[in-house]
């Protein structure tokens, strides 16, 4: 395959790219070089904050009780990785088991409030007057921020399981069902009448029509929802969590152990992000035409 630079000069003199034939070679050679664009710009970046970060730590502006350097974050992941450290990771659990246990909530909480989210937003978008009654409700209850209620669930609950669940479901199901209200209510009247006028009746036209045209914005509301929920799991935490990640970024907390509070929120970050990527993907696979948007 010709390169760029082959492409636009040939014999030693530039070659004209304003015609159809140069400038389709042309296109078709950036469109090779663009998907990597965004990853090498995302990398990019995440090197210049570790430099900025690195520079800011060896000037020593704060003390290291504030701003620890890389390194000791990274001799902290290691430690805390280390069943055999002496503290069997930190505090009794490694990194590894930390996280899965956050990851077990976080899929039960998000799980019940998708579930939920869809329900209610497939109810509010086709039932306006269910809509009109119920959407200052999630509304409502979008605002408050995860700890206004977890007292509450703490008082009904117990300090088990049960609260931290339930809190990141109240946290994550009323993104969902916007979500999934907005993108019900914005389908296209012709593609209801025309499925309708096939024989469809209601339970066809939802199952074939109106789902899969909100599949889309069902997943940005996913997307959104998980988001909130992952980052209310320190939040949900607070209550006997001392085996998850929220609880180990508490305690380190405590005793002022700056660079294991750093690692914990690079470890909710960077798994927010995989997580986030893998559900963009799903996005995309299930409606491709708006990848292309």
């Amino acid at each position: 395959m010709p390169t760029l630079h082959a492409v636009l000069k040939q014999d030693g003199r530039p070659r004209d790219t304003s015609g159809p034939a140069g400038a389709g070679a042309a296109n078709r050679a950036l469109s090779a070089v663009r998907p990597l664009s965004g990853p090498l710009l995302g990398l990019g970046a995440v090197v210049v904050l570790v430099l900025v970060w690195q520079l800011v730590a060896a000037l020593r502006i704060w003390p290291e009780q504030i701003v620890p350097a890389p390194a000791q974050v990274w001799a902290q992941l290691l430690s805390t990785s280390d069943a055999g450290n002496g503290q069997s990771g930190y505090a009794g659990y490694t990194l590894l088991e930390r996280l899965a246990v956050s990851l077990r909530r976080l899929a039960y909480g998000v799980g019940y409030g998708v579930l939920i989210g869809l329900a209610l937003g497939l109810v509010m978008g086709l039932v306006r007057p269910v809509r009109v009654m119920l959407e200052p409700l999630v509304t409502f209850i979008r605002a408050l921020p995860p700890l206004a209620y977890l007292s509450l669930l703490v008082i009904w609950f117990g300090i088990d399981e049960e609260p931290k669940v339930y809190l990141l479901m109240v946290a994550s199901f009323p993104p969902v069902a916007v979500a999934t209200a907005a993108a019900v209510t914005g389908v296209g009247k012709q593609y209801v009448e025309a499925a309708e006028a096939l024989g469809a009746n209601r339970a066809q036209v939802i199952a074939s029509v109106i789902l899969p045209a909100s599949v889309p914005e069902i997943l940005t509301g996913v997307r959104l929802a998980v988001g909130i929920a992952y980052g209310s799991v320190v939040a949900a935490e607070t209550v006997n969590g001392a085996d998850g990640l929220g609880g180990m970024v508490l305690n380190a907390q405590r005793y002022n152990q700056t660079a294991v509070v750093i690692l914990g929120l690079f470890v909710i970050g960077i798994t927010g992000l995989v997580i986030d990527l893998l559900i963009v993907a799903v996005r995309q696979s299930l409606s491709p035409w708006r990848s292309r948007v």
